[in-house]
């Protein structure tokens, strides 16, 4: 008689009664449990009162089980029969374990016995099968059975177990294979559990779980065998979930997942999607391989030089291939980009110039302070030249230094560095048309001014810069060995930043031979050098070029140069030597190796940015880790001078590593954003002055509202230093967005520092920035639907964040020139649909937010909330555009950029 406690318990649920979860059903039978009076604890549960049916069930599975454990033999095969079939048909949902599981359970270990006891043969392999499923229930034990007794009875049918069963077994393989390589006494192989493995990949992938297969692959160290597996239907998903986990893997194994998606995509002809993946491989070789061996198809090959163009990879074409189509050089080297960019401007009706004064509309801004600022000094007509410069790039008009009478040219409302910078901003006007920029830029050349002649030289390299033209007129014009070797400092300075500009990302030869000397030449002061270096690094981006490597290197070393190693330029040095290494990963450890001999402060602060470069855009933990522990270090008043600029630098480039390493990844963009509350709080001055511009890095031209207004508060902070990096920053956020939240903010600021000329000046700088293009422009280095890092406008951003780290020294002084760095990342945020005979072609497309549909099942819309909209259109950040019908198939995988479309044969109008 059940006592009164457990009489007025509630009815038995359908749980109790027959779907028991499998955590409860391993704790109602564990053996040997009592209670505390001494009984056993089964003793205590009420009955169980199952249905008619259950009932009947559980005795039939009672009768067959006794049937297994006679001696009668013959009756074992029917027996077993007759239980795999109640379990398979049983039910295919695993929320609950199916009830012959569960009426089997009690008798799993008699049946293990029965199964040591019975001779070797079908029967016994038969068994084997079914106490493999039985095994499930047990799971929570770490036994493992399913996969014992599966080994034990190779099957060729396993799927008809159902899905769930599938998905236990390959977890069990998983854990089994990590046990036996942790356990140094076994002397079990793997080979068996990677057999069993490549049995379950067909099933996984009939069955639209590619992420199984994927995952089970990766598990055992064998993705490469997936492609044996694939087929048209199924490559495109198995494809995406591989590319989309690449951010989420350590080196080696993401190298490994973009080698294997690369020779899927080249085997079913996916040339685009190869092509991309060779990029972010940064092998050249491959590239080449991708380009020239594999199709013979004139739009292809010219969607594919459009590619390589915008990441800035030359390629030196064998004649066959221009010869059978003149066109193909002209996309490679990116000629029309001038003539598109003008189109696009035509079509949004913007080709109107902007004068400084539209940007900063004053009459908004506070009534009281307007007049009071010295409106007509040079340095604010210097920072409306910078203004002119962002907000008209490309256009080739504007009303402040294009002018018909040169008298009234800009330029000489400005002085001294201030007109460098001024006549350099006609190579931003013209970017990209290099031989009308060269026209405009003539007169320059022949001033009296030295400054005029060097903002000429700066211009030439601007306007070259992300385009080629065959007649290298960056090269010959600024790689004049007399203006290198024996020009003023200004001018030497102003060829060398133009040659790296302009041959920014293309590996040549012909600047490796005129700049080398430079780094190497003792008699230059440390600021050509390292400008020279620093232009080196920009050319050979991400090659680790051994010769630029050896020069960079003895010059550090060199004792003639030690007491210049102090010098505030010897950073950009450092810098030239971390850009070469820039997505190299793991190759980094032996410059890292190498730089711990140099005894100098600045080696160590060379290492985290070297280290921060090579692990750009891969959101690698460790690396994080890395870098907020040297934020953590407190340093030490009392060390010399050299010593404490050395670790003050060092912690900086540590805050701008985390924004560059975790730049790549959505989470890990998350979690810095919210480490550099914590830095700006508890850190140094040096520190809390770097982190305004890691937030800048951290999401270019991508205005989120919880950052911006961040950095607003960070806009008026007492330390003067923080509050200009915070400024511009803002402007770095919003580059090219036209944000009206942003430019409301920046006008507020401007009203705010009315009396200071520095902050001011950069309020300026942010709103030109704002601005930059007239909105069509955008400085985010990710780029083909933000799976691509571009290393030169990584680079571009890193060189001009790292000038700022020390601001009143560089930008705010007389180095407002590193500014135009920034024309490296600057790039049109458009999609441009071109026929096959690039011709502009107008179709709708449907603009709207990106849906991450890895994993997902069936066909899912891959944007929401879109608007129709016809070509040309911008794209912000984030936003995705596809076709509206199926009149014509694009070319590229990716509806960013210029993309060629092809008539669709099928379709009828």
């Amino acid at each position: 008689m059940p006592s009164r406690e457990e009489g007025s318990k509630a009815p038995p649920s359908a749980q109790d009664k027959g779907k028991a979860k499998v955590d409860d059903l391993a704790d109602v039978t564990k053996e040997g449990e009592k209670s505390k009076d001494g009984k056993d604890a089964k003793a205590d549960l009420p009955p169980e009162e199952l249905s008619e049916e259950d009932q009947k069930l559980k005795e039939e599975l009672e009768m067959l089980v006794e049937r297994l454990l006679e001696s009668d033999t013959s009756l074992y095969k029917p027996a077993l029969e007759a239980i795999k079939t109640f379990i398979k048909t049983s039910t295919s949902s695993m929320t609950a374990v199916p009830k012959p599981l569960k009426f089997l359970r009690p008798h799993y270990e008699k049946l293990e016995a029965a199964y040591e006891s019975w001779p070797e043969g079908e029967d016994k392999a038969s068994l084997a099968d079914m106490l493999s499923v039985l095994g499930m229930t047990y799971s929570d034990q770490n036994r493992h059975d399913t996969l014992k007794y599966r080994l034990l009875s190779p099957s060729k049918d396993i799927g008809s177990w159902g899905h769930e069963y599938m998905r236990h077994l390959a977890l069990e393989i998983g854990d089994e294979q990590q046990l036996r390589l942790e356990d140094e006494k076994s002397t079990k192989g793997v080979e068996d559990l990677k057999q069993l493995a490549l049995s379950l990949i067909p099933f996984f992938l009939k069955h639209n779980a590619e992420a199984d297969a994927v995952d089970l692959l990766s598990e055992l160290e064998m993705i490469d065998k997936i492609s044996e597996f694939l087929d048209e239907d199924t490559y495109p998903r198995v494809c995406l979930y591989m590319v989309s986990m690449v951010a989420l893997l350590p080196y080696p194994d993401n190298h490994e997942f973009l080698k294997t998606a690369y020779s899927i995509y080249r085997q079913y002809d996916q040339y685009t999607q190869a092509l991309l993946l060779a990029i972010r491989l940064n092998d050249l070789d491959l590239i080449k391989q991708t380009f020239f061996d594999s199709t013979k198809d004139k739009t292809i090959l010219r969607q594919m030089a459009f590619l390589l163009a915008r990441e800035r990879i030359q390629l030196a074409l064998p004649e066959a291939l221009t010869d059978d189509d003149s066109e193909l050089q002209g996309c490679l080297d990116n000629s029309k980009q001038s003539e598109f960019f003008k189109y696009l401007a035509k079509e949004l009706n913007i080709l109107e110039p902007k004068t400084p004064e539209d940007i900063y509309k004053t009459h908004l801004e506070n009534m009281r302070t307007a007049g009071l600022t010295n409106t007509d000094s040079a340095r604010h007509n210097l920072s409306s030249s910078f203004v002119n410069a962002f907000v008209n790039y490309g256009f080739g008009d504007d009303k402040l230094m294009l002018v018909e009478d040169k008298a009234s040219s800009w330029v000489w409302k400005t002085k001294d560095e201030g007109m460098l910078s001024t006549a350099a901003s006609v190579g931003m006007l013209m970017a990209w048309d290099v031989e009308m920029g060269l026209d405009k830029i003539d007169p320059f050349t022949y001033a009296d001014e030295d400054a005029v002649k060097c903002g000429a030289l700066l211009a030439t390299g601007i306007l070259s810069s992300g385009v080629r033209n065959d007649a290298e007129p960056a090269l010959a014009l600024l790689g004049d060995a007399e203006k290198l070797h024996e020009g003023s400092p200004n001018q030497r300075v102003a060829s060398i930043m133009g040659l790296g500009l302009a041959y920014a990302g293309s590996a040549r030869d012909e600047v490796l031979e005129i700049l080398l000397p430079v780094v190497m030449d003792k008699s230059q002061e440390m600021r050509v050098s390292a400008m020279a270096a620093l232009s080196l690094g920009l050319v050979f981006v991400g090659t680790a070029n051994s010769d630029v490597l050896g020069a960079i290197f003895e010059t550090l070393i060199d004792e003639d140069r030690q007491r210049q190693l102090d010098d505030k330029w010897t950073r950009f040095m450092s810098l030239g030597l971390a850009l070469l290494y820039f997505g190299q990963q793991e190759e980094v450890d032996v410059l890292v190796e190498t730089l711990k001999a140099i005894d100098h402060p600045m080696a160590k602060a060379t290492q985290v940015l070297a280290e921060a470069c090579a692990w750009a855009g891969t959101g690698q933990v460790l690396n994080l880790q890395n870098f907020l522990h040297i934020c953590n270090e407190h340093i030490d008043e009392d060390d010399d001078k050299a010593t404490k600029k050395g670790d003050e630098l060092l912690q900086a480039y540590a805050v701008l590593g985390l924004s560059l390493v975790a730049m790549g990844e959505d989470i890990g963009q998350e979690m810095i954003l919210r480490q550099f509350g914590h830095l700006m709080h508890y850190g140094e001055a040096n520190i809390r002055r770097a982190v305004p511009l890691a937030m800048g890095l951290i999401s270019p031209s991508n205005p989120q509202m919880k950052v911006y207004d961040t950095l607003s508060r960070y806009s008026h902070d007492n330390d003067i230093d923080v509050a200009v990096n915070a400024i511009f920053a803002m402007g770095l956020l919003g580059a090219g967005t036209n944000n009206a939240r942003l430019a409301q903010l920046l006008r507020q600021l401007a009203s705010y520092y009315h009396r200071d000329a520095n902050a001011l000046f950069m309020v300026r700088i942010a709103q030109g920035l704002l601005h930059m293009g007239k909105g069509t422009l955008s400085v985010n280095p990710f780029n083909t639907d933000r799976a691509v890092l571009s290393r030169v406008g990584a680079a571009g951003l890193l060189t001009v964040l790292v000038a700022l780290i020390d601001a009143k020294d560089f930008v705010l002084k007389d180095s407002h020139y590193m500014l135009y760095f920034l024309a490296a990342a600057m790039h049109p945020r458009w999609l441009i649909t071109l026929d096959e005979d690039l011709q502009p072609l107008t179709v709708n497309v449907r603009v709207g937010q990106a849906v991450d549909t890895v994993g997902a099942a069936g066909r899912p819309k891959t944007i929401t909330g879109w608007q129709t909209q016809s070509t040309p259109v911008l794209l912000s950040h984030g936003e995705r555009a596809e076709l509206e019908d199926e009149q014509y198939v694009p070319v590229s995988n990716t509806l960013e950029g210029l993309v060629i479309l092809r008539k669709n044969p099928e379709w009828e109008s």
